[in-house]
C-alpha cells in the first residue's frame, strides 16, 4: 500500500504582502521557513522513495526544510513546472485589495474562485489541472502503483487540481477547500490507486 503526502509551501514574501504571485519566483518568509520545518516534524518517521516540487523555489525550499527537519535520508528531489502555481497573468505582482478596487470585488472573486474563468492572460483552475494531472498520471502514478512512497510540495491551486482528482471532488467542492500553508495531507492508496484514507497530519 503506497503513501502519498502532499503539502503547500510555507508563507512567501508575496503571501505576506497580499500580492498575486503565480509564477513569480519569490522567497519564503521567516514564518514560511518555520511552517516548512513544522511540516517536517509532522512527517518525521515517514520514508519517501521519491520527492517532488514545482519549478519555483518557495516549494523547493519548503521541501528541503521539511525533509531536513524530519531527518529524512538524502533524496534527490525532482522539480517540474507542471506542478507550478496557476499562472495569474496580468494580476501577478498586484495587491489583491487594490485589484478588487480596480476591477470590482465580484470580478476578482470570479477570477480567483471560479473553475474555468482565467484572469487576463493567465490560467484558470481548469487550465492548471490540464497540466498537473497528466504529469501526475505519467510520472507519479507508476511509482505509487509500484508501492513507492511519494511526497509532493506545490501550491494552493496546483494542489487543488490534484486533490480534486484524487478525492473525486466537484469544481464547486474544490474551490471551497482550503489548503493551509505547510499542512501535510496523507493519502493511503491501494494497488488500484483508490484512496483508502485522506487526512491532514
Amino acid at each position: 500500500m503506497a503513501q502519498l503526502v502532499i503539502f503547500r509551501h510555507g508563507q512567501s514574501t508575496w503571501n505576506l504582502e497580499n500580492k498575486f504571485t503565480g509564477w513569480v519566483d519569490v522567497e519564503l518568509t521567516a514564518k514560511g521557513i518555520e511552517e516548512a520545518k513544522n511540516a517536517g516534524l509532522k512527517i518525521k518517521g515517514f520514508h519517501f522513495d521519491y520527492a517532488y516540487a514545482s519549478a519555483l523555489k518557495r516549494a523547493q525550499d519548503t521541501l528541503s526544510f521539511a525533509l531536513g527537519t524530519a531527518g529524512h535520508p538524502a533524496i534527490t528531489p525532482i522539480y517540474n513546472q507542471a506542478l507550478n502555481e496557476r499562472m495569474y497573468g496580468d494580476l501577478q505582482g498586484l495587491d489583491k485589495t487594490e485589484t478588487a478596487e480596480k476591477y470590482g470585488a465580484e470580478q476578482v472573486k470570479v477570477w480567483r474562485r471560479s473553475f474555468d474563468v482565467p484572469p487576463p492572460n493567465g490560467e484558470s483552475l481548469k487550465d492548471t489541472a490540464a497540466r498537473v494531472i497528466p504529469y501526475f498520471e505519467s510520472e507519479i502514478i507508476p511509482k505509487l502503483k509500484a508501492g513507492k512512497n511519494v511526497v509532493i510540495v506545490a501550491h494552493g491551486n496546483s494542489l487543488r487540481a490534484l486533490i480534486m482528482y484524487l478525492e473525486k471532488m466537484t469544481p464547486e467542492q474544490i474551490l471551497e477547500f482550503e489548503i493551509g500553508t505547510g499542512q501535510p495531507r496523507l493519502y493511503e492508496l491501494d494497488g488500484d490507486l483508490k484512496v483508502i484514507s485522506a487526512k491532514n497530519l
